[in-house]
């Protein structure tokens, strides 16, 4: 793993490195580095490879400083316990998940490719090396998991704000834990936790962000998606994961000290489906009607043939629906 690094921070200058240069700076053989640019092909990087020049990664790699992570949120407070970067991971919420259990108590675990990202409902999250934000943040709460509702749409809303202040306006919210532009999936949010029904929860909060996906990869995808690069963001990795962990710990400490209530209005004000026609499905069953906006608990209401119903998390989904 520390030779793969050592090799994609040459690499990330887009620049071509003939075999024998990447072989003398990294003290390996021309065949050991053929076999390291198979493996960057395996996670997911174009790489180019021409005789007499040697490989390049085409546009280069905008690869998460640690460093200068650690020192963008060195002044949150609370301070985050442990900041991890690493290259690869099977999942960061896993990742996550086993700190917490293991005395941690507030950490941000990062990886620039996952082998077993997650999104909701079991689906896996597809993303190359360095062409999206894939974090978690590990999060206690004291007041037990049923004052947890609601807590997948004040992320979602911490996300969008940041998003806004870095000059990326388009993005509306889906409910539950999708965020949106036109439509397109930009980013999603999965929530894991263990811990006492009345007493302190574990919480891994999940976040994959597009920034940069490849045209071979978004159509593999079974929704539409977008990522920040068409939608104008040409700023850093590092320093815009900051200004989301940020903001994302501003929402959690205002949501632990009174709940989804307090943020409810900035939620509905950014919802895509406000005052739409759409379908909720859950398992065989669908309901159509009208989308009202979510409840002080997190719940989303909506106008059906049989008046105004709540439905809640699990395997609903909404899709917008066209009416006659």
């Amino acid at each position: 793993m520390q030779m793969l690094d050592k090799l994609l921070a040459v690499l990330a200058d887009g620049a071509f490195h003939s075999g024998s240069e990447l072989g003398r700076s990294l003290g390996i053989s021309r065949s050991a580095v053929w076999k390291h640019m198979q493996r960057l092909q395996e996670l997911g990087l174009e790489v180019y490879s021409v005789k007499g020049r040697g490989y390049r990664l085409p546009g280069g790699l905008d690869l998460i400083d640690a460093g200068d992570l650690q020192a963008q949120l060195s002044m949150v407070e609370p301070g985050l316990q442990q900041i991890e970067v690493v290259t690869e991971v099977d999942s960061t919420n896993a990742r996550a998940l086993q700190a917490l259990q293991t005395g941690v108590r507030t950490g941000l675990f990062v990886a620039e490719y996952q082998h077993a990202g997650r999104g909701r409902r079991g689906r896996g999250w597809l993303s190359p090396l360095a062409s999206s934000l894939c974090f978690t943040l590990a999060w206690r709460f004291n007041s037990g998991a049923a004052a947890l509702e609601g807590l997948s749409l004040a992320v979602g809303l911490a996300l969008q704000q940041a998003l806004a202040e870095q000059g990326v306006e388009q993005v509306g919210l889906k409910w539950p834990n999708d965020l949106l532009v036109a439509q397109a999936k930009l980013a999603g949010i999965l929530i894991e936790l263990s811990g006492d029904a009345a007493g302190e929860c574990q919480v891994a909060i999940g976040i994959g962000l597009n920034v940069a996906l490849p045209e071979a990869v978004a159509e593999q995808l079974d929704q539409p998606c977008i990522d920040l690069r068409a939608l104008g963001f040409s700023g850093s990795r590092t320093a815009l994961l900051a200004a989301l962990v940020r903001r994302l710990i501003q929402v959690l400490q205002r949501f632990e000290a009174g709940g989804f209530a307090q943020l409810r209005p900035d939620w509905e004000a950014v919802n895509v489906f406000q005052g739409q026609s759409v379908r909720l499905t859950s398992g065989t069953h669908s309901f159509d009607g009208v989308c009202l906006g979510v409840t002080d608990q997190g719940g989303l209401r909506l106008q059906t043939d049989k008046g105004q119903e709540v439905f809640h998390g699990g395997e609903i989904s909404v899709r917008a629906h066209a009416t006659a």
